[in-house]
């Protein structure tokens, strides 16, 4: 009961990544190989150290299944899509974000295609080196699509199912070597609510089609500490999900305040619930995210509801990463003993 999990990223440690400038360019679309300060075949080796160092610390917090902290990621998306046919990186494009803001973004020329397997040797290095359960998380067809400029397809329905079938034959090669739960960020539902609608079950179910390991689905309003002002406390593209083949659903509730309400409609699937508010650096108690897991139970089977961050950690301090996954571990350990 109360399985704990991540989301998928972890902080990366300062020595590694120049962190201010990683903060500063908002979640890059296209390569930025200045963030790191390791060059070389140097780099590869210094990965890999700090995935051991971060698997430890989920591990010894508690954390049932782990990632490798996408450590050797500049972003949840552009270390997938740079690797594909089809994408122009060294020639981006600008487009202009909800907010107005100019955004540099690769160009789609032609068809999409997987060359190769992208995750396929930190996922075998994640395997070699946790103990627990493993996650590899993989960016959504329907984000991947409206994060690029489309010169090839000039349909976003179309290209986004070009992407759904490039991540799906990637989840199928991460289960056939033995990855427990493949994950699929999509945070942009959010910002086309209509669109997902209109195709967004059918593209989730053709992310996960012949997947043979656990699939899971997550969705959220972006890093928070990078979305500032106040959440909404509902998603506007949530309860259709029920329809879907995806196994896991994974929310953010905790920073939101989400109702929670919406949990009912989803009660057919095992619902990733966030409990780690990640817009600040401070360790919340023990208590209160207790508390968050006993309002979940409200709605959910306690075997059906697994305690997790709202989001991915990268961009908190190490010290409060390891702090709220700390105070995880142990309200999940006081719930699940509460009801035995």
């Amino acid at each position: 009961m109360l399985t704990t999990t991540v989301i998928g990223s972890f902080p990366q440690p300062e020595w590694l990544v120049d962190r201010e400038q990683l903060k500063s360019q908002r979640v890059p679309r296209v390569s930025q190989p200045e963030l790191w300060r390791i060059d070389g075949a140097f780099r590869d080796a210094a990965i890999e150290d700090t995935v051991r160092l971060a698997v430890r610390d989920m591990e010894d917090a508690g954390i049932d299944i782990v990632t490798d902290g996408e450590i050797g990621r500049e972003s949840y998306s552009n270390h997938f899509l740079g690797a594909l046919d089809g994408i122009a990186f060294e020639s981006p494009a600008i487009i202009k974000d909800r907010r107005g803001r100019d955004v540099i973004v690769p160009r789609v020329t032609g068809p999409i295609a997987r060359t190769s397997f992208v995750e396929g040797p930190a996922a075998r290095f994640l395997k070699s080196t946790a103990r627990h359960k493993t996650k590899v998380t993989l960016p959504g067809a329907f984000t991947l699509a409206q994060q690029c400029a489309d010169e090839y397809y000039n349909d976003i329905e179309a290209l986004s199912f070009a992407f759904a079938e490039a991540l799906n034959a990637e989840a199928q090669a991460l289960a056939d070597v033995g990855i427990d739960v493949v994950q699929f960020d999509e945070p942009w539902f959010r910002n086309d609510p209509e669109s997902a609608r209109k195709y967004g079950v059918k593209l989730v179910n053709r992310l996960v089609a012949d997947v043979n390991t656990t699939t899971a689905l997550h969705m959220c309003f972006g890093y928070g500490f990078l979305v500032a002002g106040t959440k909404p406390k509902s998603y506007d593209f949530l309860p259709e999900l029920a329809e879907s083949d995806v196994d896991q659903i994974s929310i953010e509730a905790a920073q939101p305040g989400l109702d929670l309400t919406v949990l009912k409609d989803l009660s057919s699937k095992t619902l990733v619930l966030g409990v780690l508010n990640l817009g600040t650096d401070e360790v919340e108690t023990v208590n209160l995210v207790a508390d968050r897991i006993r309002a979940g139970l409200e709605f959910l089977d306690p075997n059906k509801l697994m305690p997790a961050p709202d989001c991915g950690m990268k961009y908190l301090s190490r010290e409060a990463a390891q702090g709220k996954l700390s105070v995880l571990g142990k309200a999940a350990a006081i719930v699940r003993k509460e009801l035995t």
